[in-house]
């Protein structure tokens, strides 16, 4: 009881304090409400980006994924800080100087409308069919998990999972939907300082369960017990293998962090490029730690449960619910509940942002005013978290839901970021190649991923088992071997659209080069010490990867 009321206590507290803090906000606007009056400062954005990213489908999902391979998962957080080094000295300059409010704006003004509406409508598609889904999913698995749910209401656990699905979905809707980015970005920043303290209880209380109450024993008696999972270098059928790092793994981080709608808009929203910066590496630092929160507890909760759990999704919510105390619990669930709404507030708002700007603006009603377009780009999100919400508890059965989260956005990842790559590095390759490097993209991933490696990965493992072979360990080594790894795939369909919309831009060129117009909107004097801190970000990185290789 006390664990729910302090749950119920810490959630009502932040909801107020963002009400508050947007009430300085003109939503009729859709500078104030898409991108939040363009006022967030350094401290918002990174708290912003940082709990934007470390929602359930990162906590649930990478733990389970560390509970399975190991320190290897890691490259998932700890790259994503070079990611960010990236956005922060090349990309979002050109992003400020253009005024974008939308990433799909800039292919507007580089390619033409019918290339923004595709990348639009592909967004929107991976943010209704993927990622608010499976947000909604690992939230109600997290959540169900720490207050056993199904035993408290007396239900199923697919009764309780569906209970929760609609009870973050409906609550997230109203904050995404009903309070615009400045709400979400202030929430954010409150939850974030929640997540660190508690995320940083969990290794630390599991480490002391495991140590005999002393949690520098604890941490001696998991490095003793599985010193192979200590290894920061992946190896062939693991998740993460040591390869994927030079290939697809860097431009899933750089489309991620650069080019994603729901990341991005954050930063689009500062008041000035040096705010901006500063926002993107104050978080990058702070994504270097993110192991400690995103991987170490699922490695303790292979030792504590001796790899015997039913699915490596319920480690980290096992663990919670295993070794912190229960006063405590309510705490952290709030917490964990506020990074769920942060990704699912921060997806919808960035769909509503896309529907109302590049959309219903664009191709529905020209004239309408700023009100009219976020009235409906409202009404566009309740439909689009309504239909997550029906979506989401079909994923229980994706197998590894980090793992399965980013191979499905492939589909639209790769081709997308491939084509504002060409867009910002030549001038002459036109609206015609963007379009066939979007189509040829998805449509030889989803070929790749979805009918070859499949059958290929089949029939591989059909003859090893006909040869007698049996242990998983080596099935899996099979499987690896028989097609390339999905991040493989996307560098090697990464180069081949360039090259692809490289030899069109040679044969049949625009008229005329394209130029980067300086809308003024805000300053993009940058932050001086941006390429110094950027540097030794870098530095810190390579440095934990050679330390942690075996």
């Amino acid at each position: 009881m006390i664990g729910i009321l302090s749950f119920l206590g810490f959630t009502v507290l932040v909801a107020i304090i963002a009400y508050f803090a947007t009430r300085t906000t003109d939503e009729k606007s859709s500078d104030g409400y898409f991108l939040g009056g363009r006022s967030l400062t350094a401290g918002v954005i990174a708290g912003s980006l940082l709990l934007t990213n470390l929602s359930t489908e990162q906590i649930v999902g990478l733990n389970g994924s560390a509970y399975k391979d190991g320190l290897s998962v890691m490259a998932w957080e700890t790259l994503a800080a070079m990611a960010m080094v990236v956005t922060a000295i090349f990309l979002l300059p050109r992003y400020l100087k253009g005024g974008l409010t939308t990433i799909p704006q800039f292919l507007a003004k580089r390619f033409d409308i019918a290339t923004k509406t595709i990348t639009s409508g592909l967004f929107l598609t991976g943010y209704v069919i993927v990622l608010l889904p499976v947000i909604l999913y690992s939230g109600s698995v997290a959540i169900s998990g720490m207050f056993d749910v199904p035993e408290l209401l007396n239900v199923s656990d697919g009764t309780a999972l569906v209970i929760c699905i609609w009870g973050i979905g409906i609550i997230g809707s109203i904050y995404a939907v009903f309070g615009g980015l400045k709400a979400v970005a202030v929430s954010d920043s409150i939850n974030a300082i929640g997540l660190i303290v508690g995320g940083l209880l969990i290794p630390l209380f599991g480490l002391i369960a495991i140590g005999d109450g002393n949690a520098i024993d604890g941490l001696k008696v998991l490095v003793d017990a599985n010193p192979e999972r200590f290894d920061s270098t992946g190896e062939p059928g693991q998740e993460v293998p040591f390869s994927t790092i030079f290939t697809g793994m860097m431009l899933v981080q750089l489309f991620y962090w650069g080019t994603n709608q729901q990341i991005i808009q954050r930063a689009l929203g500062a008041k000035n490029l040096a705010e901006g910066q500063k926002g993107l590496l104050l978080a990058s630092f702070l994504k270097i730690l993110g192991p400690i929160i995103l991987v170490l507890p699922g490695m303790i909760a292979y030792y504590y449960f001796e790899g015997g759990l039913e699915s490596s999704d319920l480690a980290y919510p096992e663990l919670v619910r295993a070794v912190l105390p229960k006063p405590l619990v309510g705490f952290f669930a709030a917490v964990l509940f506020g990074a769920i709404l942060s990704s699912f507030n921060s997806v919808l708002n960035s769909s509503v942002t896309l529907f109302g700007i590049d959309i219903y603006k664009q191709h529905i009603n020209k004239e309408a005013s700023e009100a009219t377009v976020v009235k409906y780009g409202k009404i566009f999100g309740i439909c689009l978290a309504l239909a997550a919400m029906f979506i989401a508890p079909l994923i229980a059965d994706a197998g590894s839901l980090f793992n399965y989260l980013q191979e499905i956005n492939g589909i639209y990842s790769i081709p997308i970021f491939t084509i504002i790559v060409v867009g910002y590095l030549t001038k002459r390759v036109p609206a015609i190649a963007a379009k066939i490097g979007i189509f040829s993209g998805s449509i030889l991933y989803i070929i790749s991923q979805f009918w070859l490696g499949p059958k290929l990965v089949g029939e591989a493992l059909e003859s090893a088992k006909a040869a007698g072979i049996s242990d998983a360990a080596e099935l899996r080594l099979v499987e690896a071997e028989a097609y390339p790894h999905y991040l493989h795939v996307m560098a090697i369909l990464f180069v081949s659209n360039i090259i692809i919309m490289l030899i069109i831009g040679k044969f049949y060129p625009r008229k005329e080069p394209f130029e980067l117009e300086y809308t003024k909107q805000v300053s993009i004097e940058p932050y001086k010490y941006v390429k110094h801190v950027g540097l030794a970000i870098c530095v810190i990185v390579v440095g934990i990867y050679i330390y942690f290789a075996k």
